[in-house]
């Protein structure tokens, strides 16, 4: 005789086809998150550092360490801020530094000098022809002896800092992962407009200053796809930053820097000298990034950046992936 039975339960539909769509919503066929997915956990993990190491800042303050020795360690900190995350998510994607335009074996080489070279030349010419139409005077020497040497060197290393951290936040990890995504020149011009509107929370900056820092960005872009890496834009990053605020002494986005060698002064119609904002708030500073640009495209005509290739991933090492973590 048969055993009566209970109520049948019925049986729940496999789960593989939802599993799948979770797993396309994250992850794209080789097993790396998408590029979406990607620059959001960067910017995150970004931002919870620079909220971090702006709470130290108080610390530093209550130390007694100097303003100007401050503001070194700022810049340390948001190098760190850019960098380090970007190290983790190297880890998950399986690529190198390399791929994000930052090779380290090419640290202050070929490309980091000669862009050092064209950014001093830049804004030299723009301040001569500033000069030549009587809205600058270089003005006398501002400081004397050792403290001459002292602060050349402590802006050359200030600099290089600032140059780093924004030359990898909007032009290095950021840039290669949209360029994944949306493309280079699309993602160029994102970032650009980003980078520009970053220094609209300088003090002394205004609408036009901006505006320039955003179209000086994307000629950092220009330079960064005809080299394959970051160096060219650093090298003049550093020097444009370094004889704009020690060298000539002008405002840098509105700021002039404690230090500064000169006495010189800005005068006349802003839109030609830039006034309080600096030569990167004239007009002529438009005139001379389509100078920049046409020159650099002829010089290097070959686009060598970004190298889409596929992850390259440790022998006998998987990638780290949100499917087998």
């Amino acid at each position: 005789m048969q055993e009566p039975t209970g109520p049948q339960v019925p049986t729940p539909p496999p789960l593989e086809g939802k599993r799948d769509l979770i797993v396309d919503i994250f992850l794209q066929a080789d097993g790396i998150l998408r590029p979406g997915w990607r620059f959001l956990f960067y910017v995150l993990i970004a931002l919870a550092l620079f909220y971090f190491f702006g709470l130290t800042g108080d610390v530093w303050r209550q130390l007694g360490v100097n303003a100007i020795w401050r503001g070194l360690i700022s810049e340390a900190s948001l190098v760190i801020a850019a960098f380090l995350p970007a190290v983790i998510m190297a880890r998950l994607e399986g690529r190198t530094f390399a791929d994000y335009g930052f090779p380290p074996q090419r640290a202050f080489r070929k490309f980091f000098w000669i862009g050092a070279v064209w950014g001093f030349a830049a804004l030299t010419l723009l301040l001569l022809v500033l000069r030549a139409s009587s809205v600058f005077y270089f003005g006398g020497i501002a400081l004397h002896g050792v403290r001459i040497l002292k602060f050349a060197l402590f802006y050359a290393l200030y600099f290089i800092l600032v140059s780093f951290f924004e030359e990898f936040l909007f032009r290095g990890y950021t840039l290669y992962t949209g360029s994944t995504s949306v493309g280079f020149w699309p993602s160029a011009v994102i970032f650009s407009l980003l980078f520009g509107g970053v220094h609209l929370m300088n003090s002394g900056e205004s609408p036009v200053g901006a505006l320039a820092a955003a179209a000086i960005g994307l000629f950092f872009c220009l330079t960064v796809r005809r080299t394959g890496d970051l160096w060219f834009a650093i090298g003049f990053h550093t020097s444009w930053n370094w004889a704009q605020s020690f060298l000539y002494s002008v405002p840098n986005s509105g700021t002039k820097m404690t230090g500064h060698l000169t006495n010189s002064t800005l005068q006349g119609p802003v839109w030609l000298s830039g006034g309080s904002v600096g030569p990167e708030g004239s007009a002529l500073c438009f005139l001379l990034i389509v100078v920049l640009w046409v020159i650099f495209s002829r010089v290097y005509p070959d686009a060598k950046y970004p190298r889409l290739a596929e992850p390259r991933f440790i022998a006998e090492e998987p990638p780290l992936s949100i499917s087998n973590l």
